[in-house]
């Protein structure tokens, strides 16, 4: 037998008003659909676990609310991962922008069967390799000014040289600019990366 989480109820108390019937509805529909569910709280949002995994969550924003299939992936596919709101269904401001309840009550079952079968908890993302960062000319200068600098430059990954590529071309201001790209410098030609400061935290 499923469970309530007295904390979810007050998640939905607190939620503005054109959230709620929103919330709710998902909520029962869970429930109807999951019977077994345990409800509970996870990073700050009401969530719903099935076999303790994870089935699905749901959470309440100022201007809209989201859903979320935590298998979303496989049973959406590719397509609803890459929504521009947290959960594959957009933002929600109305019960009326989710699915239907029989194509929802449909996604949770295929989720549960995932479940059920072991699937692992997130499908496997294939990242694409981001090209090679374009090293601005100042930068390139400053490097062929500073052998030690230039040579840990050389010796970082693509990823820690974009980093510094990143950070400098970032600044909105010349004298920004300036700043960072002789801290760059400085810190490179002691062999650090850019964020080295939080390396050991």
């Amino acid at each position: 037998m499923g469970t309530r989480d007295p904390r979810v109820d007050a998640y939905i108390g607190r939620a503005a008003d054109f959230a709620r019937p929103i919330l709710e509805h998902l909520r029962e529909l869970v429930h109807r659909t999951c019977p077994d569910c345990q409800e509970a709280i996870k990073w700050g949002m009401p969530s719903f676990l099935y076999r303790d995994k994870i089935l699905c969550s749901m959470a309440a924003f100022k201007q809209h609310a989201s859903f979320g299939l935590w298998q979303g992936r496989q049973v959406l596919g590719e397509a609803a991962a890459a929504g521009a709101a947290m959960g594959q269904f957009g933002r929600l401001t109305r019960v009326a922008d989710l699915p239907s309840t029989r194509a929802l009550a449909g996604h949770l079952k295929q989720a549960m069967t995932l479940i059920d079968e072991g699937a692992p908890r997130r499908a496997a993302v294939r990242k694409v390799p981001r090209p090679e960062a374009e090293l601005p000319e100042d930068l390139a200068q400053a490097l062929a000014g500073n052998a030690a600098a230039r040579a840990s430059f050389e010796a970082f990954p693509p990823s820690a040289r974009r980093e510094y590529v990143d950070w400098i071309i970032e600044a909105k201001r010349d004298d920004t600019r300036r700043r960072r790209l002789a801290q760059a410098v400085e810190w490179l030609a002691q062999g650090k990366r850019r964020n080295w400061k939080y390396e050991n935290c």
